[in-house]
Parts: C-alpha cells; structure tokens; sequence
C-alpha cells in the first residue's frame, strides 16, 4: 500500500539461472549476498554473458567478495545496440544482433569512458557504440584527449566532428552510396527530440533514436530521460511465459550507457479503427531516466534520484488515488498528449470548480444515465479569463503553433491538460470576460485525477498545456460514415457525384492552370509547409520540375482522398463544440460563431464517427446578443442549449465538449434533402467496470507488475472490436441503401444488426476512459465479405453511392498526369554567378544530407522529416540575405545536377524544403510579372528584399508572397473591377490605425477597396495609390471574403523608394485565400 512515506526501492530481479549459479556461489566460497550495484552490472549485460561470469567465479579458488570480482571484470556496461536509423543494416535485410561485449580484457578502456563521462549526455549518447555500427568504443582508434576536446563545441560541430572522426570509419563509402541499402550514423540534436528503442525478448534490436517531442511528459523532465521503447512481437510457441524477458527488462530497467531507465507510463496510440504498425503507432510504452553513474550525471542533482516509480509518478499527478488501474493509466497518459505549454506562472492562478450543468425532466428532476449517473450538459467543459486567453496563441493544433499574431482577439475555445497541485484536468475553456484575471473554473466532469490531501507537501509538476484552439476552418470534407448517414437521410446520389465531377474536372488543370493549383497547393498545404502555394504565389513556371513533382503528389493524394468518400462541401465546417452560458439557447438551437460572426437559420450538426441514423441533426441557428458579454469577438465555435432532458452533444454519436469537433452544415442542398431520423439511444446493460485491485491497496512492486501486464496485455492482446464493428457496419449498410422498399422486411433485419453494431462500437469508443471491458463482436454480426471499395480479399461488388465514388475515381486513375521527362534549371537561377566556396561547402553538406535520409526513409516513423527539419534550421544559421542567397543558389544548382543526372524530378526536392522562401524571393527579384497594381507589387517587391533574414525561416508567418494571389494570371484593368452598387458597400481598411483592427479574421459581407481617409495622411506617393479604388470583384454570390489586412506601420502607404516597413503588409489567413480564387482570377 502506498503511504506519504518514501518507499523502498525493490531490489532487482535476475533471471532464475542466474539467481541458481549466486547461490550455489554463496553456498561454495561463503562469500557474502552481492550489492544492488553489482546486481545493476549483471542486469545490463546479456543474460549468456553475466552466465558465462558468474560461472567463472563459481570456478574460481578463491572468491572472497564477489562484487570485487564483478567490479573487476564489469568496467562498463552498454546494453543498447544500434537503431536502424543510425546503422548501417545488412544487405540480406535481417537485422543485426547484439555484438557480445566481452566481461574481460576486451572491454572499453577505461580512459575513453571517462572521457565521454564528461561530455554532455547528448553528445555522449550520439558516440554510444549504439550509433557507431555495432562496433566497440575500444576498437576505434581514437584518444581520450579528442573525446575531451568536443566538449565545448556546438551541437552542430560536434556531429560534423564526430561524423569526419568516427563516422567514415564505421560506415564503408559503398554502404552510403544513394542507390544502395546502407545507412549511416545519424546524429541529431537531443534537445529537440527524445530517446526511442527498439526490443526483443531477448536483446535490443534498436538502440535509441529520435522522435519529435511537445508532451507534458518530455518538457517535464527534458527529453534526454524520457526513452520511448517498443516491443517486439514474440513467438508465442514456447511452454514458458514467451514475456517473461519483457518483464524482467521492466522490472530491472534499460542501460543507455550508464544511465538506466524504467517503466513509467503507456498510451494506445489509436483506437483500433485500422491496423497499425507498432512500431510507428500502436502502444508506445515510455521510461523514464531514474540512475545513473556518469561523471556527468552525478554532478547534477535530479529530481527522481532514490526514489520509487510510484513516487516520481505523484509529482505529475496523484494517479494511486483512483479507483481501477485501467483508470490509472489511461488518466495517467494524458502527460502523453501533444501540447504546447501556457507560458503561467501556475502559482499566481486561481483553480476553482464550478458545477455541472444537470439535465432535468419536465419535473425539474435529474435524469439518470443507464449506470445510474446525472446526465450533464456541461460534459468537459469549463472557462478562462480573458487576460489567460490571451496568453494562448491564436491558432494551435496538436500542440504545434501555426500562426501567430500580433493584433488578435483571444482564441473562443482551447483545448487543454491541466497539472495542477495533484489535480489532472482536461477538456475545453471557453474564453469567460466575466471572470477576474488570472482564473480558471472546471467542472467535476474535467477533473481526471483528484488531489490526495495526504501529499500536500510534495511538489508537482504544475503546467496549463494547449492541444488545439478553436481554429478557422480548413477545407471540410465528408467521410464515407457521413455519405452513408446522408444518403440514407434522402441526399440524393448526384449530390455526391456532381462534387465528385467537378472536383475531378478542376484536378486535370492544376498542371497548366495558375488557379486550380494554387487551389490545390493550399488545400494539401500541410504536406509541404506551403512550399508549392509559395513558388505559385512567386510566379515561378508550372512546368518547374519539382513544382510538378508537388502538383502529383497533391493531385494522387487528392482522388485517394475521393476515392476513400472524402468529398469537398462547400458551406460546412468543422467546429469545436461547448455548452452555451447564457442559457438562452431552446433545446433545438445552436448558436455558431464563424468569421462573420454568430449566423442565423437551420444547419446540419454531425459528429465523426458518428454511425447512428440520427446522428445527424437538423438544428436552429440563433443569435445570441448577451453571448457577445462573455467571448467579445473571439470566433470559431458551435454552442448547444443546456436545456433539454439530455445533452444534444450526447445524442450525436456519444460527443461531449472536451475539444470534439462538430460538423456544421448549411449547405442548401443538403437542408432541402436531408431527413432527419431518431437519436441514438443506447439500448445495452449498464457498464461492467473493471473489477480488479484499487491501486492504493497495492505495493509499489505489486503495482508495477500490474501495470506493465496491462501493458503486454494491450499490446499483445488488444481487441479491434472498434474497427471490426465499424467495417461490419459499413457493409450491411452499404447493402441497405441499394434495397428497394419491396424488400422491407429484409431491410429491417438488416437494421437491427446495425442498431447491435452501433451499440457495441460507442461503447468500445468509451471502454478506455470508463475502465470498462470491451464486449467481442458476436459472430453473427460478422460479414464473410465485404464492398468492394474497402479493398478485402473477399469483396462484393458495390453498387451504393459509395462504390460509385469509388469506381467513377478509379477510372480516372489511368488519365494520371506525367511529368515532363525533361529536367531543367530556372534560367535566373542557372545564369547567376556562385562562388566555389559556396559550391564545395554545400556539396559536403547535401552528400551528408543524401546519406542521413537514406537510412531515414527506410523507418516507418517521422524520421525523414526529422532530418528535414534539422537542416532547415542548419541553413538558417546564416547571418542574413547576403550568405543566405549564394548558399540558396548553390545547394539548388548542386541538387538538380544530381536531379538531372539521375532524371528524377523527386531529387529536386530537398532545395525547396530547406531554402524555398529564399528561392522564391530571390525569383521575385530576378524577374518582371505582370500585375494588377505595378506600383503597389513594385513596392511589395522592395519590401521583400529588406526583409529580415528570420522572417524569412519563420513558415508560420504570412509572408509577403500571398499578396501575389492578387496578382495572378492576367488580371483585367481596375475598371473591369468595378463593383455595382447593389453588391458592394464601402469598408475602410484603416491603413494608419492596425491596432484598430483587433481581429484577423473579420468577414466582411461586402468588400470595396476605394478612397479611404486611411490613405489621405500622410499622403503617399501618387504612384502608390494611382489605384486604390476598386480591386477585388465581388459579386452578390460571394461574400464571404475574409478581412484583408493591409496593415504598415502608422502613417501610409509608402512610396516605392520607402522600403524599411513594417513584416506584413497583406496577412490572410488560408482561408482567406482559398475564398479569393472564386474571384479575382481567370482561368
């Protein structure tokens, strides 16, 4: 049982054999039980090994102390072998074994280990022979002074360092040549990423490598003692327990050098809906740095130092206070969510708990769930104050911040961890300008983990963790769930196919059409950082090699997209979803909030997965005027009554308001067609929760054995009941939409499976966070095939919706665009001068690059990213524009001489994603584009070359490239601009007061740009504004422009000669350019 007092570390667990020969030694030469240290030496090397030495002492005449013995032939241990990231593997594609480290003379000279000792541990783990292909640190020919003289350099020499000391030496120049199999030791920057390894039951198969971090976990305790570990699968054939290797490396921990770690935490990395490679997905399994015998590591006091697991888990959160332990570590893994910390002094907030909002009946009297709990309408969500919020940048997805403002309105909604004193919250703040500075408020139904009064004293790791923001909505897109649900709800089929068709028709000319692929390269922006929107914004050629290598990929991943019923709706977004405050909502209403601001008039609400027939709701869209008192302006977000005897968020697909997201549709087809059918009403028994041992009537040791079973059980053994359920649904409802109504009695066989299906996949959703079992698929329910489109080996034939979409897609498969066959160089680019220097240098540095992501691209990880990113950072080391050009120039001329060389337009991209927005400006320089305001992209054009070279490497900045949208094509003259009347109305764009324009992401419901008092003083230069009246037109149809921001410092816009202004003279948003191709462009 675990109590406020320190526990005792366990002792630790040999194999049984190796427990047989100590005794055996004890019993001969009555010599006394060895230490803990000795039992940690034994523990970190090959079991055969520590056999073989203890063997040896037992033969021995006279072994008085068996640690001076151990000592003596143990001087070091590692126990990690090479990763396939940083080792070269065989060419037989088998993976290479452990090489035995000898117990004798063989091992590492002491001198070396105490070098490395001193080394910071990310540089001593990069010269680990874990990274140096499977060679002893004592057989490569290096002095304990070369070790010792890397100490003091930067990161990035110390891997060129290591890389022309050891590198060439491990690693044979035929195994790195880029048409090989080989691989070389990657060595990457630890601070920025965390420790990864690879298991078997019987040796490490791959030593640590390099995955990016954010979590709770990771910022926590840095990065360097947090090691992801996977395990892998074992031959299950054997009478003994085929873990039991497993279980003892849990028990005893993992040596990375002579740092051990241990079992901490683990997280399902899916929810079964599809297989998973467990070595990029599946359970990932975290321990976390605990001892360590370096120099280096003793000298600096850590936090865990003689303490228990139990204990070191007590200073995130008081985890042993929960009732189960499939609580306790699904609770316990929200330190594993990606996050973005709230720079908060945690000590100066105020933690209040408010409480839910109940459903009542007509009698005013709570309703009861099937388990006999209050039903809430307030499920995971709570709220902020206005000063926190606004901490909190604008736009955050996963824990990665995509954009950032200086004038901005807070964000209406944030998903958030919250660690607070022992409490773990999660769920949703909505931004609350009623509350006093600096205060939080939850709602029991946030709250995961309470605080345990008896550690009061101990001190915890206090953090407010961002996971997303309520965010602009991106390109919405169906699902096949949701085309199903539609179809069935009376859409009609060519609804689905004349989106299909036109959206197929607009991706044949993406590859001669400025617009369509501008459209296209910011709908799939997020898979190149918006390098190809950028070289389109530039007005660099379509038929660019590497451009069009980039309009492919987009082109193929969009009809996969099709393929798979993800279909582009127009008039729909996806929003994060919360309880209105005011209460002024009827139980069919919501009230949206989109860039506009709040709308009015029936919409769609659906939340994904959703399966049921009235998951699907047609609703009321209110304005609510006091709503404005408590989020302002703050936009992006759906609220739902909390009136009613049951939450509308449960009746769409079981959703709650913990950050869930809710499609919101006002699509006028979609309304005119769509029938709305019952909500779900679940019709199982109540929850069987687990019933096995509260965690608090465990000792620490029976705890973690529990734990790490739960684990290997997850692992091993988990269910795909979710994912078989929701294919078993897919099918029979795939049947059930091509059956006539003289088939009723057969149909309505068919719907009471799927009403069983429905059932059984929201509760396997649940079962985690409920500690429940998950109930196995009855064979009944079951299909022997399977549609077509799902791509099984047994298949029918589909003739739904859904299999037209499919086979309409595959036809055009064959019409897939070829590339030119011929390679070239933009002529600006091939004509200017580079400097030998430049070329030799980054010569060097792409052969290192080419060899990095060779062994990179063989993972099934974010490794080739990885190394992206680091090199990005890398050429952004320069000082500014004047070394960043040549450097550009030079790596795009070495890059497609290889390209060319080997004709394969694919190699052209590395240049892009490392110096694209530097290419891209020196183009716009080079070269003289027609536009619709000469004087006004004139001066755009300056403003670029006096950039900062940072803003430039910022990919998160709207760079000046976007006001080319503008620019595009052949633009008529500003008279054939001219907006009547009856559309437009006039809008000042204040030019001299950007602080007046507090939102980024104002909609105006009619823009004309005209003579504003913004432009009249400070008079600028008649040349700037010879243009200003009308730009854009905009016709009746298309009002939904969102607000353009020409924002320069205070005063006008400048004369071309005045070039130092301010970073931004044209913010928008993605959004904001995607509404601009429906008009101010011609085909």
């Amino acid at each position: 049982m675990i109590t406020a007092s320190t526990s005792q570390r366990s002792v630790i667990a040999l194999p049984s054999r190796l427990e047989t020969v100590l005794e055996k030694i004890y019993s001969k030469h009555k010599c006394p039980h060895i230490s803990d240290e000795s039992r940690q030496r034994l523990s970190s090397i090959p079991e055969d090994l520590a056999f073989d030495l203890l063997r040896k002492a037992f033969n021995s005449p006279g072994t008085s102390s068996l640690d001076r013995f151990i000592a003596s032939k143990l001087t070091h241990t590692v126990t990690v072998t090479s990763s396939p990231a940083k080792s070269p593997p065989r060419k037989d594609g088998c993976r290479v074994s452990q090489e035995e480290i000898s117990v004798d003379s063989e091992a590492p000279p002491q001198l070396l280990l105490a070098a490395l000792c001193e080394l910071e541990f990310n540089k001593a783990f990069s010269c680990l022979p874990t990274f140096l292909g499977m060679k002893d640190l004592g057989q490569v020919e290096i002095t304990a002074e070369e070790i010792r003289g890397w100490k003091d350099l930067s990161m990035v020499a110390f891997e060129a360092a290591v890389w022309d000391r050891l590198g060439r030496i491990i690693v044979p120049q035929q195994t790195v040549d880029c048409h090989s199999n080989g691989g070389v030791a990657t060595l990457i920057t630890i601070s920025v990423m965390s420790l990864q390894t690879e298991v078997t039951r019987s040796r490490f198969i791959s030593g640590p490598r390099l995955e990016p971090t954010g979590t709770h976990l990771h910022k926590a305790l840095g990065d360097d003692n947090v090691l992801t570990v996977k395990f892998a699968d074992v031959q299950k054939n054997s009478s003994t327990d085929p873990y039991s290797a497993y279980k003892r490396i849990a028990k005893n921990g993992i040596m990375v050098g002579l740092r051990r770690y241990q079992f901490f935490v683990f997280k399902d990395g899916g929810k079964g809906e599809k297989k998973v490679d467990f070595s990029t997905e599946g359970v990932k399994c975290y321990f976390i740095g605990t001892d360590s015998t370096s120099a280096n590591d003793l000298g600096t006091p850590y936090i865990f130092s003689g303490k228990s697991i139990c204990e070191a888990r007590m200073h995130f959160m008081h985890v042993h206070t929960l009732p189960s332990l499939a609580n306790y570590m699904a609770r316990f893994s929200l330190i594993l969510s990606k996050t973005k910390k709230l720079e908060v002094d945690m000590n100066g907030i105020t933690f209040e708990t408010i409480d839910d909002i109940h459903c009542h009946d007509e009698n005013d009297k709570d309703v009861l769930d099937k388990n006999g709990k209050p039903c809430i309408h307030s499920d995971g969500t709570g709220y902020i104050s206005e000063d926190l919020a606004r901490m909190c940048p604008v736009h955050v997805y996963k824990g990665k911040c995509l954009r950032s403002n200086n004038v901005q309105n807070p964000p209406l909604l944030i998903q958030f961890r919250m660690f607070y004193d022992g409490y773990a919250a999660k769920g949703s703040f909505l931004l609350n300008k009623k509350l006093p500075p600096c205060t939080v408020q939850v709602r029991p139904s946030m709250i995961m983990v309470s605080k345990d009064p008896a550690f009061s004293n101990v001190s915890t790791f206090g953090s407010l963790e961002v996971v997303n923001t309520s965010n602009p909505p991106k390109r919405t897109k169906l699902s096949r769930n949701l085309v199903a649900l539609l179809s069935y709800g009376g859409v009609p089929d060519e609804f689905f196919l004349d989106i299909l068709l036109n959206t197929l028709e607009e991706s044949k000319s993406i590859f001669n059409n400025k617009r369509a692929a501008l459209k296209v390269t910011l709908n799939y922006g997020d898979m190149d950082d918006h390098n190809a929107a950028r070289m389109i914004l530039a007005g660099i050629p379509l038929d660019e090699p590497h451009l069009q290598d980039q309009l492919s990929i987009f082109s193929k991943t969009e009809k996969n997209d099709l393929k798979a019923g993800r279909l582009p709706v127009s008039e729909s977004y996806y929003l994060m979803g919360t309880v209105d405050p005011t209460g002024e909502l009827k139980e069919d209403e919501v009230c949206v909030i989109l860039e506009s601001g709040q709308i009015s008039g029936n919409v769609l609400v659906y939340r994904n997965p959703g399966l049921h027939f009235g998951d699907i709701h047609v609703l009321k869209a209110t304005y609510v005027k006091t709503l404005e008192e408590y989020v302002g302006n703050s936009k992006y977000g759906v609220f739902f009554p909390q009136k009613g005897p049951r939450s509308l968020g449960d009746e769409i697909a079981g959703g709650d308001f913990d950050g869930d997201l809710y499609f919101i549709s006002r699509n006028p087809e979609l309304l005119e067609h769509f029938k709305p059918s019952e909500p779900w009403v679940s019709l199982t028994p109540p929850i069987n929760i687990n019933s096995a041992k509260n965690p608090s009537q465990l000792s620490p040791e029976e705890l973690e054995e529990e734990l790490f079973n739960m684990y290997l059980k997850t692992r091993f053994h988990a269910s795909n009941v979710v994912g078989m359920a929701a294919d078993s649904w897919l099918t029979i409802m795939d049947q059930f939409l091509t059956l006539g109504d003289e088939r009723a009695e057969e149909k309505a066989e068919m719907k009471k499976k799927m009403l069983k299906l429905i059932d059984i996949y929201y509760d396997a959703l649940d079962a985690p966070k409920q500690g429940a079992e998950v109930v196995n698929l009855p064979d009944e329910l079951k299909p022997d095939i399977f549609p077509h489109y799902l791509e099984r080996d047994q298949k029918f034939n589909s003739t739904s919706i859904l299999g037209m979409i499919y086979d309409f897609v595959h036809s055009h498969t064959a019409e897939e665009h070829k590339p030119s066959a011929e390679m070239s160089k933009l002529s600006c680019f091939k004509a200017e001068p580079v400097s030998d220097h430049h070329m030799e240098k980054c010569g060097r540095w792409y052969e290192k690059y080419r060899k990095e992501m060779i062994q990179a691209m063989g993972n099934k990880d974010e490794s080739a990213n990885e190394v992206i990113q680091r090199y990005k950072q890398e050429f952004y080391g320069a000082a500014g524009l004047e070394e960043l050009y040549p450097q550009a120039l030079a790596l795009y001329n070495i890059v497609y001489d290889n390209a060319v060389k080997m004709n394969n337009a694919r190699n052209c991209g590395f240049v892009w994603k490392v110096a694209g927005p530097v290419l891209c400006r020196f183009y716009l320089e080079k070269t003289e584009e027609k536009s619709l305001v000469c004087p006004l992209e004139s001066w755009v054009r300056r403003r670029t070359v006096a950039a900062d070279a940072d803003k430039i490497c910022d990919c998160d900045q709207h760079l000046v490239f976007q006001i080319e949208a503008t620019l595009l094509d052949h633009s008529p003259s500003p008279s054939h601009h001219s907006p009547s009347q009856a559309d437009l109305e006039l809008s000042h764009l204040h030019l001299s007061q950007p602080q007046a324009l507090s939102s980024p992401y104002l909609e105006l419901s009619h823009l004309h740009l005209t003579q504003s008092r913004a432009l009249s003083s400070p008079s600028p230069s008649p040349s700037s504004t010879q243009t200003s009246s009308s730009l854009i037109s905009i016709s009746s149809l298309d009002l939904e422009l969102s607000h353009l921001h020409l924002i320069s410092r205070p005063g006008a816009l400048p004369s071309p000669s005045q070039t130092q202004t301010s970073s931004s003279l044209l913010s928008l948003t993605q959004h904001e350019l995607s509404l601009l191709l429906r008009f101010g462009f011609q085909a």
